[in-house]
């Protein structure tokens, strides 16, 4: 059974597409599943252990990546195509079966819930990542044992919606003091290339012996296999969120300006906290632009993530 899957550029929803592959690695073992994606996200999936090829989308002038992908594609018989991106490459090659995210999605779901409802399904399969033994290696390598792991991703793709610093530098200091919920733990600090500044302020904050660096270090593949190996994630609204959640890693997402009903993470041990206003309130004001918008986040306290942190560990 040939199966093309073409999902999302961006890694967040990428990661929040990955329910369905596992939905199709259970209910056809035996498939050959081809993944159409970005060149950003292509590592993510070279683990799934029904994975003939990926197709890493280098996005052109005038829409020519998709022309390039028709041509790599139309020649097969296709048992079965999933588009959630609504491309005319679903359309044009020839398939028994096509599952395309259109008109019909009711865009007020999470996306794991839209995902699902392209291919009809009762239940939304939680997002899952699967690693190489290289990835795995790697992050190995970068998170060695040695005690307990407190990942941070103190950074997002726009300041807007990233929580500041130094709040973030508190909650450390209290989460792994000798009183706090992981007393003396190791602190994993997460960032993408361009966003190091930020993330080495939070770094440099926690004693030497117990800075763990990984920021900018390796691709999104690695990187959410290192954080797999933590044992609890605190972090900005991301793609970094999202791969921890699906990498089974307890997360606590922070939220200002985005939608958390439909990004938050997914997932049993997942959990998200938001600023006392909406997106729609913070961004309110005369001149809004997500590119230049300063901090939207300073209204999210210390003191709420941590009491929010202590409940939650009392829960558990």
């Amino acid at each position: 059974m040939n199966i093309l899957f073409i999902t999302a550029s961006r890694i967040g929803d990428a990661v929040l597409s990955t329910g369905l592959l596992d939905y199709i690695a259970q209910t056809h073992p035996t498939a050959k599943v081809t993944i159409a994606c970005s060149p950003l996200t292509q590592s993510l999936f070279a683990g799934y252990p029904n994975l003939e090829r990926v197709i890493p989308m280098e996005k052109k002038k005038r829409h020519k990546h998709w022309i390039d992908l028709w041509k790599g594609v139309a020649g097969v018989r296709w048992d079965m195509v999933v588009d959630l991106r609504n491309s005319a490459v679903s359309r044009l090659i020839r398939s028994k079966t096509r599952h395309v995210y259109g008109r019909r999605v009711d865009r007020n779901l999470h996306k794991v819930q839209q995902n699902a409802s392209v291919m009809k399904l009762s239940s939304a399969p939680s997002p899952q990542l699967w690693f190489t033994d290289e990835q795995m290696t790697q992050a190995q390598s970068l998170i060695p044992k040695g005690g307990a792991v407190l990942g941070i991703g103190p950074t997002a793709n726009w300041l807007a919606k990233t929580w500041p610093a130094d709040r973030f530098i508190e909650v450390i200091k209290q989460m792994t003091g000798n009183e706090g919920a992981m007393p003396n733990a190791r602190v994993a600090v997460f960032a993408a290339p361009g966003e190091e500044e930020a993330a080495r302020q939070v770094l440099a904050s926690v004693p030497a012996d117990r800075q763990i660096d990984v920021i900018a270090k390796t691709d999104p593949g690695a990187a959410a296999a290192a954080l797999s190996l933590c044992d609890f994630y605190i972090g900005n609204d991301s793609g970094l969120m999202h791969c921890a959640a699906a990498a089974g890693t307890p997360v606590l997402g922070l939220f200002g300006p985005s939608y958390p009903h439909l990004y938050h993470p997914w997932g049993s041990n997942a959990d998200y906290l938001s600023t006392p206003e909406s997106f729609d309130e913070l961004i309110d004001y005369e001149g809004y632009a997500p590119a230049s918008a300063p901090c939207l986040m300073e209204s999210l306290s210390v003191e709420m993530v941590m009491e929010h942190l202590q409940n939650r560990f009392d829960r558990d």
